[in-house]
Formats: C-alpha cells, structure tokens, sequence
C-alpha cells in the first residue's frame, strides 16, 4: 500500500515561497543567536528579509525591544523560539507583541513552534494552569493569531480568544523513519506509557507496522502526578458528617510490574511522543525494550527540550538515535551527543506564513491529519 499520503501535502512544496511581500514584516523576538536560526530559514524561504528590530537586556536584567523600522498597517509574523531561559523568551516575546501593537501594526501573528509552559495546562492540587495565563498574557500584549506546533495537549488551544493553527510535525517524522531507517518495515511503534497510546497508534497506521505499549512501575512523572488538596480543615471550620452519609473514596492507584504489551523481540523499537525533557523514563523504556528482545532502540519528538545533562544520559543509554525537529534550538546538545539528530520543519512554518499573509486555506496543511494526530 501506498504510504506516502502523511506528507505528500508538503512534497510539492517550493523550496522558495513566492508570496505578496507587500506588507508583511518578519522578525525575530529572541536576544539569543541559536534561538534565531529557525527565524532565518523561514526568513530564507519566504524570500523575505527579516526586519530590523534591537532586542537586548539591561543591566538590571530588563528586556528592551526597540522595532527599527515602520510596522504601521502591516501584517507582523513574530518568531520566538524557547532558550534554556524560558522567562526571559516569554518577555522578549510579550514585549515584541505590545511594542508592533502600538505601532499600528494591522495583525501580529506569533509564531511559536513550541509553546512555553505547555505541561502545565491541567489543575494540579493548589497550583494553576499556567498555560492559560500565557495565553491571557499574549492575547492581552495584542497578539491576533497564533501558529504553533503539537501542542502538549490540543486542549490549549480552547485557551485563546483568537485563531490558533495548530501544525503538526508527524508528516516530516515519519518520512525520516522511511528514508533515514532502511529496515523499518521491520519496526514497532511504542509507546512508552498509555497516555501516549494515541500518537503512536497514528504512527503505526500510517506506516503499517505493529504497535506496542510500555504499561506498569517506571512511568513518566507527569501522569503519576495526583490531583487533590490533601491537608485536613481547621477543626472550627470543619461540619461534622453523619456516618451515614460519607462519601466513599478513591482507591489509591497500585501499578503493577512493567510490562510490555506487545511483541518487539528481534525488531526495531522506534518509541514516540510529543516532546523530550527529562529522559528518565525514556531510559527506562529503552531498557525495558533491551530485556524484551528489541535490537535497535530509536526515539523520536517533536519537541527536544533535552534538559539538565539529558545529553549525557543519552549517550550511555542504550537508545541508539534520538530524532527532533527543529522547534527548539539543542545545537549544544548535539555537541554533548552525537545520538541526536535534527529534521527541519521551517518549510511547514514558512508556508503557514505564506497563506495566513495571502488570506488562503490553511486547511491544505491538515489534510489527513486525525483528532488523535
């Protein structure tokens, strides 16, 4: 069968984009150089230069944005990459936003491929879902649309009060599994927990290979994490409940011993999820996968976030390659593991671009795409 489908949205792609430049403006809103290199490869294949604008940090460690060219009545793409200093990015991004807003710019459109406090979208004890806050912030700064990339839970977007594209990396992902991994056709899609059973149910359909998920003790963090306030009232405050009327509990959840449903022995294990962090369960994944018999361990994200010394725990892993795109800049990291292996996804960026500022469909850029992709 034909497996091509996935990505031949983008194969008739130009390599350079002839677009209506008239009143479309590019820039860049990070201080930092590797941050910038995504900006440029958009810049590049839109043909288009990106505008000048001064981004730099004071003495007392404030941001100081000064656009250096005029943006009255223009169409504004922003393109903010995340630096190891997400805080930072978020107020070289907000700054940016409001400085073009009160310069008349006609629309601003933030170009994130990674969204900065993604993981923290759901209710956690007595914390906040912060994700909603970054939102609130950047509609406020004067943002009118956004275009992102796999977002770590589509749910965000309901977040937002303006449009939101939502672009999806799994077309050029699986087209590096089918040209860069010659014996694929030998490999299982796995999932390293059932929370992202879903992701790599859609990888395995689209290539026809067999599926496999990692279910049991070594699980990531996050899904581990219990909502709830546990601390008891004050005794004054506290109303007294007939015996009669208690509520029954939850049971507390027990996991059992890890196992691996489905068969990876003498196969290769490709495992996928939406971004790399903490590479804990990852390891322990891979192991795991080791012991059930897989000979070739591959990982493979969206978003390579890649923290703390995640690059050396992966070169004396027994993964054998890690693959991420370009959402986030991790040039040092592949200087620290030579594992990790980059695949662009400017072209899809670069063409959001193009048909936002030219008033076409964008629903060309999600055909085939699924409600589980």
């Amino acid at each position: 069968p034909n497996c091509t489908a996935p990505w031949d949205v983008f194969s008739i792609l130009d390599p350079t984009m002839n677009i209506t430049q008239g009143g479309l403006v590019l820039l860049s809103a990070s201080s930092c150089a590797a941050c910038a290199e995504l900006a440029r490869k958009i810049s590049e294949r839109l043909g288009v230069e990106l505008g000048k604008v001064q981004v730099s940090q004071a003495s007392n460690r404030e941001t100081r944005v000064q656009i250096q060219e005029s943006v009255r009545g223009k169409d504004v793409f922003i393109i903010q990459t995340v630096s190891k200093d997400v805080n930072t990015t978020i107020m070289e991004l907000l700054i940016m936003i409001y400085a073009c807003k009160t310069s008349c710019a006609k629309n601003i459109i933030g170009v994130i491929p990674y969204f900065p406090y993604s993981k923290q979208c759901k209710m956690r004890k007595r914390g906040s879902i912060v994700s909603k806050l970054m939102a609130s912030m950047m509609c406020k700064a004067g943002l009118t649309h956004l275009i992102t990339m796999d977002l770590h839970q589509k749910e965000i977007q309901g977040f937002f009060n303006i449009p939101v594209d939502n672009l999806r990396a799994s077309p050029f992902l699986l087209q590096y599994i089918q040209e860069e991994i010659p014996d694929y056709r030998n490999a299982v899609i796995v999932a390293k927990s059932p929370a992202s059973a879903k992701r790599a149910q859609s990888f395995a359909e689209r290539l026809r290979l067999g599926i496999a998920v990692i279910h049991g003790e070594a699980q990531d963090a996050e899904s581990d994490m219990v909502d709830g306030r546990h601390s008891p009232p004050m005794v004054k405050n506290a109303a007294a409940i007939h015996p009669s009327l208690e509520m029954p509990l939850l049971i507390p959840k027990e996991k059992p011993p890890i196992t691996v449903v489905g068969d990876v022995g003498g196969r290769i294990a490709i495992i996928v999820d939406d971004m790399i962090d903490d590479v804990d369960s990852f390891l322990a994944a891979a192991d795991t996968l080791k012991e059930r018999g897989a000979y070739k361990i591959f990982v493979m994200a969206t978003h390579g976030v890649l923290s703390s010394d995640a690059p050396q725990l992966i070169e004396e892993s027994a993964i054998d390659e890690v693959i991420v795109t370009n959402t986030i800049p991790h040039e040092l990291q592949k200087l620290q593991c030579h594992k990790i292996k980059t695949v662009d996804i400017s072209m899809i960026l670069s063409e959001a671009i193009r048909r936002i500022h030219n008033g076409e469909s964008m629903s060309y850029l999600f055909r085939n795409i699924g409600v589980d992709d």
